[in-house]
């Protein structure tokens, strides 16, 4: 029998079609019969009661919004019938939280394949990491990182290939002989900012490349500077200090200003780069216990089954990955408007209830200031797939960090726990926030999409995953795992186990994602000033 409507919590006055639904026609949910009085397309709610203006509607078990209009019973809800509402926040002090962990003794003695560093860290990828420290030198660090993968055989050169065919009619072979074979590849950072705006910005811009250069993805860096910029070497060496007072790996330095030319500046760079690739190739994988994997948990391009598909099943594997003794990251602070009192309840101390109710009302002053509010976070292509306020966005997008206790609240940039869900700072577009995640210190993100996004990341791996089956067919180039068959009631634990052993390949380097495959490296610092 076909499922076609789901209740997700039994409290919840709206229901969820996983079908589309015609007017006039009758639906069941344990016993309970609904005859819609308007279509309901796929991903839509409709409502269980009828509701005065201003009645509060409800699902996951919590509010999520309020009816503008009159609402029948069977009735579509829409931005028309239906506004933002998201019940009060206060400070709890009750720390008491009860989680029942899963049962992950199947992957009890499981390792992954990482990279051991010095200090213990683990890397599931081994890249030479070539920065800016300001816009300016965007084109420099470009040039010298497509020179090192074309000569070293890392850039697939697809695209360059297919239009020397067109041009010369005959295919250029591509140099599968690479010279380092434990490196990974050369990476790149482009910037925004790093000068021309807010000392604080330049400040902060500072401390993420340095987390971008400090993280055990990362075996050595070359970094450009102009030299007059505001984010100084000195700046970034002292950020390096603070993020890693005994940072050692090899780090080359070029300020084009002291060069009297470009093209001597750019050849040194190439040749002393050479010359250290050796010591990042000294590094291989070996066998790493499951509790050194870190996590992020990322949405994105999301739809109505985001919330029941998805998000669930990679919070399940957060639990899991939490029970192993590893670390979540749970970021876009703006898609947990509407969430917070699951956030605070599961907070187990006052101080950390308190830092994540201050990160939020700080986000919201801000975006006050510039007259909107964060609870303004869904797009076009959320509301046309059926999540109608941010707090129904919300609400499934925090299922993205499963049932776990909140080890860390940690502002952009802070460092993530080591173990536990870490709840860190980012805004919710999808390039800011896993620049953030990658930051704090994750060394995978599985990013979960309804609709479709290219984004990835220079140095971490991006696991894109699918809502529904429709988008992980039509975008099989762009998605590495399909959790649609939950919509059409494969068991979610099932799912959740293939996806986790998903994460253990890819971590693993046993699978390249697709965001790699497709060299979709993004970076998005998050300026949270101004620009002078």
């Amino acid at each position: 029998m076909m499922i076609k409507i789901l209740r997700i919590e039994e409290s919840d006055n709206l229901i969820v079609a996983l079908k589309d639904l015609k007017k006039g026609e009758v639906v069941e949910w344990k016993g309970e019969c609904f005859t819609l009085v308007t279509d309901v397309h796929a991903k839509h709610k409709f409502a269980t009661e009828d509701l005065a203006v201003g009645g509060v509607v409800s699902m996951y078990g919590t509010a999520v919004g309020k009816a503008t209009k009159p609402i029948k019973k069977g009735e579509v809800i829409t931005t028309e019938n239906i506004k933002h509402y998201a019940a009060p926040v206060t400070l709890n002090t009750d720390t008491q939280y009860s989680w029942h962990a899963p049962d992950v003794s199947s992957f009890k003695g499981r390792t992954f394949k990482g990279y051991v560093r010095e200090d213990g860290r683990v890397g599931t990828a081994n890249y030479w990491l070539i920065l800016p420290l300001v816009f300016c030198e965007n084109r420099n660090v470009n040039k010298l990182t497509n020179a090192l993968n074309e000569a070293l055989g890392y850039s697939s050169l697809s695209l360059k290939n297919y239009a020397r065919q067109l041009v010369n009619k005959e295919k250029d072979a591509l140099n599968d002989v690479k010279p380092f074979p434990n490196i990974d590849g050369v990476r790149a950072i482009s910037v925004t900012s790093g000068c021309g705006g807010a000392a604080s910005d330049c400040q902060s811009l500072s401390d993420v490349l340095a987390a971008y250069a400090d993280h055990p993805n990362v075996a050595g860096i070359t970094v450009f500077s102009l030299g007059c910029e505001k984010t100084q070497i000195e700046m970034f060496k002292e950020s390096l200090k603070k993020r890693n007072s005994n940072f050692n790996k090899p780090a080359l330095f070029y300020r084009q200003q002291d060069w009297a030319s470009e093209e001597e500046m750019m050849q040194d760079a190439l040749k002393s780069t050479l010359e250290l690739l050796p010591k990042a190739n000294a590094y291989s994988r070996s066998d790493v216990p499951l509790s050194k994997l870190k996590i992020g948990v990322k949405c994105g391009g999301s739809d109505g089954f985001s919330g029941i598909s998805a998000n669930p099943a990679m919070g399940i594997v957060s639990d899991y990955v939490v029970s192993l003794g590893g670390g979540s990251a749970l970021a876009e602070f703006p898609e947990l408007c509407g969430a917070e009192g699951n956030i605070i309840s599961r907070c187990d101390t006052v101080e950390k209830k308190q830092k994540f109710i201050d990160l939020m009302a700080k986000y919201e002053k801000v975006a006050n200031f510039f007259d909107t509010s964060i609870s303004d976070n869904p797009s076009w292509g959320n509301i046309k797939d059926g999540l109608i306020t941010d707090a129904i966005k919300s609400t499934g997008a925090a299922k993205k960090g499963g049932n776990a206790p909140v080890a860390a609240v940690v502002d952009y940039c802070e460092p993530m726990a080591d173990a536990g869900l870490s709840l860190v700072c980012t805004p919710g577009n999808d390039v800011d926030a896993v620049t953030g995640q990658v930051a704090s210190g994750c060394n995978v993100v599985i990013f979960s999409t309804g609709l479709g996004t290219p984004t990835g990341n220079p140095i971490v791996p991006v696991i894109k995953i699918a809502t529904n089956s429709e988008i992980a067919e039509h975008l099989s180039d762009m998605i590495d795992f399909d959790c649609g068959p939950i919509i059409d009631g494969k068991p979610m634990h099932e799912v959740s186990m293939g996806l986790f052993e998903r994460v253990i390949d890819t971590a693993s380097g046993d699978y390249k994602v697709k965001a790699d495959r497709l060299e979709q490296y993004d970076f998005l610092f998050w300026k949270r000033s101004l620009d002078l």
